[in-house]
């Protein structure tokens, strides 16, 4: 993850050099209106082929992995700027102002430009798909455990891993791809519903708690912990429809039973502007008591179909 190639040699001294222009353009590149009708046509095309059929139930599987094609392009394409920055840096370094020097900065100039504008428009590609995966599956596209960002200004929608966001925080090289604004925590954990009316009321209470904060929060940055299968899928989808960054703190594993709560603390080092709190396990209760602890506003919906547990108490009285 990096800021654009011009802005990282923005810093450098580059006099002397005549930087000529990439040898591409944006018109090499499939113009937006032909990314969005052949990527809608082959999703239709893939999905009507399994539907009905024994691969149906792998249906969600296989659009995350079509997404995943153009998130791992893009990725590569991004190692590849990262290498001609070290690449550009290393010759300044060894400037000696001759011809052949000068034209093999300006070479990897251009090579980095040209790597800089296939990893946006790979950017693009992926966005749209994952578009059509929200609109398919209900739930926003997450890499495994990358970040998922968009360099393009047209581009809108980010989520970064957590542990990705801390290190870089951590070492005081937080870069502009890491989203800027006010942390929300959300927490829930696996609920289940007796009928899909009451599904469906839980998700609408979810979405319109976090309008509500969103209000007061309008540079909100969501903070979850990416469960594809639990609540934080719902909020990850409110995010995504809202152009909501996201950061989301998947747990390490390695850690056994500590995971849950190591993820707790990681996630309460962002020092939260609210936590939102819906039905969840002990390692909930304990995010929730300690951010009371720390005077961090707890937003509390872990009543009954994700009321606030103060209001259903009233309704029983």
């Amino acid at each position: 993850m990096h800021s654009s190639f011009s802005d990282q040699l923005a810093g450098l001294d580059l006099s002397g050099f005549s930087i000529g222009p990439a040898p591409v353009s944006t018109n090499d590149f499939p113009v937006h209106d032909a990314v969005v009708q052949t990527l809608e046509a082959v999703w239709s095309d893939l999905f009507a082929m399994v539907s009905g059929t024994a691969l149906e139930a792998d249906a969600e599987d296989l659009g995350w992995a079509f997404v995943n094609i153009f998130h791992r392009s893009a990725t590569r394409k991004s190692t590849a700027v990262d290498r001609a920055t070290d690449e550009v840096r290393a010759l300044l370094a060894t400037a000696d102002g001759s011809e052949i020097h000068t034209h093999e900065l300006e070479t990897q100039v251009e090579r980095a430009q040209c790597a800089e504008g296939a990893m946006i428009a790979l950017e693009e590609m992926r966005e749209v798909a994952a578009a059509l995966y929200l609109n398919e599956f209900g739930s926003s596209w997450k890499p495994v455990s990358s970040s998922r960002f968009n360099h393009s200004a047209m581009l809108t929608s980010t989520l970064v891993e957590g542990r990705e966001f801390v290190r870089a925080r951590s070492e005081a090289k937080r870069r502009a791809a890491m989203p800027e604004g006010t942390p929300v925590i959300f927490a829930g954990g696996r609920t289940r519903h007796p009928n899909e009316q009451d599904a469906l009321t839980f998700a609408n209470n979810v979405w319109a708690t976090l309008d509500k904060v969103h209000d007061r929060v309008p540079d909100m940055v969501l903070v979850h912990g990416g469960d594809t299968k639990g609540v934080d899928r719902l909020a990850s989808s409110w995010a995504e429809r809202r152009n909501i960054p996201q950061i989301s703190f998947s747990l390490d594993m390695r850690l056994g039973a500590r995971a849950g709560f190591k993820r707790n603390e990681r996630m309460l080092s962002l020092d939260p502007r609210y936590v939102v709190a819906f039905p969840g396990n002990g390692v909930l209760e304990r995010l929730v008591i300690e951010a009371k602890s720390r005077r961090i506003t707890v937003v509390d919906r872990r009543g009954p179909l994700g009321t606030s547990p103060k209001r259903a108490a009233q309704a029983t009285d």
